[in-house]
């Protein structure tokens, strides 16, 4: 086999002809061309490099066993096409992927503005996701969990979440989005919200919901009251298990229940900034009680 400084020039594609001439002359000069065209490969950063050097690893140990030729240490050229992967595929992320995200942990919220100055406030357990190199032609932005928005006036801006997608042009409103529950609010202005194969507009003051894959009737709220920015939570008819949920989120606790129907319609509130309060304003209304053990909080009957 050839020198290796041969070999690390070819891949850095400083050889001379006649080197290029008895490099390609070696029984292993295929191998090495599939090691090259491996660590190009920027767009897959599961490159097969294992796979290529174990081919010709096995190639060497037969050549020398039946020429004795001394082979080159095949060690080192796996650290430089190492290298060379690793400097490709770290140039592919840092130019190409453009995708910013800012996410929430429970019991945490968090403000930030996107490129075009717009305001999105994120609820608990929650998480924005954009392209900012296309932004400026396409407002469009996906939403896990909750979050208020304050929309600069310019072309359509889009929410996409799992249930239903919502689309304005410049206003204020409230997307949630949580497991088989999905809600819109409009605070100034007119959103359009797509739903399957329906579309509403909401005017100010209005509310749109979807409840276990039901639309609820479109009603009408006080756009003076925008609770959990208040650190408070507050339902209108909703089912227990989706205010238990809340809990869940805005504390960190894990909720079990134990012969409760969850289906039970709560209209109330309580506080984000105790777990007792919070649990005492849920479970004093429905005649049920609570116990914390450690992070997780038991919901059961008075009688049990």
């Amino acid at each position: 086999m050839e020198d290796k400084n041969d070999i690390l020039k070819w891949l850095n594609r400083d050889i001379s002809d006649e080197e290029l001439a008895d490099l390609k002359e070696s029984k292993d000069f295929e191998t090495l061309e599939k090691i090259a065209h491996y660590a190009s490969q920027i767009e897959t950063p599961k490159v097969a490099v294992d796979k290529a050097f174990s081919e010709f690893k096995l190639r060497t140990q037969k050549t020398a066993k039946k020429e004795k030729v001394i082979a080159f240490n095949f060690k080192e050229l796996y650290k430089y096409a190492a290298a060379i992967v690793v400097l490709f595929t770290t140039s592919y992320f840092l130019f190409f992927n453009t995708e910013t995200s800012f996410k929430t942990e429970f019991a945490q919220t968090k403000t930030f503005q996107l490129p075009d100055n717009s305001e999105v406030i994120l609820n608990s357990n929650s998480k924005v996701t954009f392209d900012k190199k296309e932004w400026e032609s396409d407002r469009n932005l996906t939403l896990h969990g909750e979050a208020f928005f304050k929309v600069q006036k310019g072309k359509k801006f889009t929410v996409n979440t799992n249930i239903g997608e919502v689309t304005v042009l410049g206003t204020k409103f409230n997307v949630k989005e949580r497991a088989n529950y999905f809600e819109v609010k409009t605070y100034e202005g007119l959103v359009s919200v797509a739903y399957k194969d329906t579309l509403v507009k909401l005017p100010k003051g209005t509310i749109f919901k979807v409840v276990n894959g039901k639309i609820d009737a479109v009603n009408t709220f006080d756009i003076n009251e925008n609770y959990w920015l208040q650190k408070e939570s507050n339902f209108k008819s909703t089912a227990l298990r989706f205010v238990l949920k809340e809990i869940e989120n805005q504390f960190g606790y894990t909720i079990e229940t134990k012969d409760v129907d969850v289906d039970i319609l709560y209209s109330g509130g309580f506080t984000h900034t105790d777990v007792n309060i919070a649990l005492q304003s849920v479970t004093i209304p429905l005649q049920l009680s609570y116990k914390i053990e450690e992070r997780k909080i038991i919901i059961f009957n008075y009688d049990k």
